[in-house]
């Protein structure tokens, strides 16, 4: 049943290599000290251990990032078969090597029975991390809705239509149908990944509205055209910064403010920014907090040490930065140019 259970990592993730690589460390350790003689329990005796040990695990290491696409299409209790399986016979080949390089190696069986205890303790430290996490990543998009949407967001919406029926009924009607693609999105299931395309929709969406609000007072640069369409990233990754820029950039000043939203490609890697001028020094205002430390850890829990939000004041502006990997197999297009902007 706990073959059954158990989901591969992606052992090209680098956060997952330092773990794999710290906990066998951790482990062998412990072996170390349990099974150690008197006369080996010395550095030297680390060391000369240590030989067999850390050739078999980098390789190990290497091997599951070679295969770890392959693996994470088999089903859990094959994933978890190969992946002990790998590690054992790396781990014999090393020892035949350097068993012809003269040096003195353990048995065939303490080997396998070694390999097999350090990789089922792996392989259940990563089954209880994935476990434990996955209710946290529903929990953190459900924070993340809530704190998204404030009550109060929905009612200026809804008074900016009431206002606009008799005065612009087009208008109206626009700013009705961005409010219903807006609140689709948000109220929908969510789903693991979806394509930059898609968040960049919800963000326009989100700012046309915004703009009946507030009018040319809000105004908009788009530096997006570049970034790869298809990039698959967490939903409301882009909406909550521009929502937070909106929030302390624009709305705290009388003659407005221009937020301006950067997307492209940076080798492997989707870039953002999200730059706002600085608040009054006087004007109240609530943190950017909650809705940027919901965002922090919704990266974690996707990409682990992967993915980053930075957020930092300079010549002015606030900024806020994501740097997210492009999943493989994303193809690279245009994201489509911004319904509205105002220069």
């Amino acid at each position: 049943m706990a073959a059954a259970r158990f989901v591969i990592p992606d052992f090209r993730n680098l956060g997952v290599q330092w773990r794999l690589l710290l906990l066998a460390e951790g482990l062998r350790a412990l072996w170390w000290v349990l099974e150690a003689s008197p006369a080996d329990a010395t550095l030297q005796g680390w060391l000369t251990a240590g030989a067999l040990f850390e050739p078999t695990l980098l390789s190990v290491a290497a091997a599951l990032a070679l295969l770890s696409p392959w693996l994470r299409r088999c089903p859990p209790w094959r994933a978890l078969l190969i992946t002990a399986l790998v590690a054992v016979l790396v781990a014999l080949a090393w020892r035949a090597l350097l068993q012809g390089w003269g040096l003195a190696v353990p048995t065939p069986p303490t080997v396998v029975v070694a390999t097999l205890a350090v990789w089922g303790g792996i392989a259940g430290y990563f089954d209880w991390r994935h476990h434990r996490l996955s209710p946290a990543l529903s929990e953190a998009r459900l924070q993340a809705l809530q704190s998204r949407m404030r009550p109060h967001f929905l009612f200026n919406s809804l008074n900016g239509v009431l206002a606009l029926i008799r005065r612009d009924p087009a208008r109206a009607e626009a700013m009705l149908e961005d409010l219903a693609e807006l609140y689709r999105a948000l109220l929908a299931e969510p789903r693991t990944l979806v394509p930059w395309r898609e968040e960049l929709a919800l963000a326009q969406a989100y700012l046309a509205v915004e703009q009946v609000r507030l009018g040319e007072r809000l105004r908009v640069a788009w530096h997006v055209d570049t970034a790869p369409a298809d990039a698959l990233l967490p939903p409301l990754t882009l909406q909550p910064l521009v929502e937070n820029a909106v929030r302390h950039g624009v709305e705290p000043r009388l003659e407005g403010a221009c937020v301006t939203v950067e997307a492209f490609r940076d080798d492997d890697h989707l870039v953002l920014f999200v730059r706002n001028p600085l608040p009054p020094v006087d004007a109240v205002t609530h943190g950017h907090g909650l809705a940027l430390a919901n965002l922090r850890e919704r990266l974690e829990l996707h990409y682990d040490t992967q993915a980053r939000l930075r957020v930092y004041e300079s010549e002015g502006e606030f900024v806020a930065q994501v740097r997210l990997p492009i999943r493989a197999g994303a193809e690279v297009g245009v994201s489509p140019a911004p319904r509205r902007s105002a220069t």
